[in-house]
């Protein structure tokens, strides 16, 4: 049977996998609202009366578009303005959530075994290198079948 947390993943993974491909998508240099408006061959003064500011608003608009700092609620009314919707999302750099906790998972069991295995060297105790691989990889598994413990420490 699935746990609560499993079917979370799943069902976000869902919703996600539109969005894997967009996210090689260039952005344009100057910006999406500059270069639709261009494509429209809509004027500065034209969209500043859609969106009821100035034409130096828009110009401020498309700056922080273009440098990063524009927010998501100005950058949704120019879309609406533009007749665009936007749409966004936070995909995983390699596009799989479970990809991401297994990454995760053994990261945070190499750190437990090799901090262990220090301990044991000290003690004249080491284990062979197999041994440790094999410690890591069921830690990491015992790591992700418990959804619900943390694997960001």
């Amino acid at each position: 049977m699935r746990s609560a947390k499993k079917l979370q993943i799943e069902q976000l993974e869902k919703k996600l996998k539109p969005f894997v491909r967009a996210q090689s998508i260039q952005n344009p240099e100057a910006g999406w609202i500059k270069a639709i408006r261009s494509c429209l061959n809509m004027t500065m003064a034209q969209l500043g009366v859609k969106l009821n500011i100035t034409r130096q608003g828009v110009r401020k608009l498309e700056n922080n578009e273009a440098n990063g700092s524009i927010s998501l609620n100005s950058l949704r009314q120019t879309a609406e303005a533009l007749e665009f919707r936007l749409v966004y999302a936070l995909v995983p750099k390699d596009g799989s959530i479970q990809n991401l906790i297994d990454q995760k998972a053994e990261e945070l069991a190499r750190k437990i075994v090799m901090r262990t295995h220090q301990s044991m060297k000290l003690e004249n105790q080491a284990i062979t290198e197999k041994k440790i691989k094999l410690a890591i990889s069921e830690l990491s598994e015992e790591l992700k079948r418990d959804l619900n413990k943390s694997l960001w420490d």
